[in-house]
């Protein structure tokens, strides 16, 4: 379990509920950021504290993607997919990080689309405003996996960034498992970036 008055743990959970769904019923949990008051989620189902791997991703917060249906990017359909695949699994766990836009936030997000919009990429908007190109923290991740008693996890990522932070901080991936969804001619020059600028494995 995290220890809450240790230095080092930046979260403290607060709560957890049923939260049933399209896709089954999950149990949400819900932490905190102690020094920026940040709020993050874990949707977990089944049991997954008994040691074995668990079906696992690691979600960064997409207002646009998850809630808005946006064809910009593949972040809704890859929330979707990962849901499904706990489903059909009966047991796993999504961590979602409030690390809205790679971390730069939805204002600053909106800005960089609005140059995209006018022919930069993803990453070269991110530059252009003085912005990290990814700003995002997936250690808090690990503390979360903590909590919530998970070693080792088969991860469903493209990004091999995550399974890196992840093994590096302690957790186990044991495999990484494949996400490519949610394609379209909108996200074409977005996806392909990702995979030549980003790394992220594509196809």
């Amino acid at each position: 379990m995290i220890n809450n008055t240790h230095t080092d743990n930046p979260l403290r959970f607060v709560a957890a509920c049923r939260l049933p769904t399209e896709w089954g019923e999950f149990t949400m949990h819900g932490f905190e950021e102690l020094r920026s008051g940040q709020e993050h989620v874990a949707l977990s189902m089944g049991i997954i504290n008994d040691g074995a791997p668990v079906l696992a991703r690691v979600h960064s917060e997409c207002l646009t993607g998850d809630a808005l249906f946006s064809q910009r990017c593949d972040c809704g359909p890859q929330l979707q997919a990962a849901m499904q695949a706990v489903q059909a699994k009966g047991r796993g766990v999504i961590v979602y990080l409030r690390q809205e836009g790679r971390g730069i936030g939805l204002i600053n997000k909106i800005r960089a689309y609005q140059l995209q919009d006018q022919g930069l990429d993803t990453v070269e908007a991110n530059v252009a405003l003085g912005l990290p190109v990814d700003a995002r923290d997936f250690v808090l991740a690990k503390h979360i996996l903590d909590y919530l008693q998970v070693a080792s996890v088969h991860l469903m990522t493209n990004n091999p960034q995550k399974v890196a932070t992840l093994n590096r901080v302690g957790i186990d991936v044991v495999e990484r498992v494949p996400l490519e969804v949610g394609q379209n001619s909108e996200n074409a020059h977005y996806l392909s970036t990702k995979a030549q600028k980003l790394g992220h494995i594509l196809g």
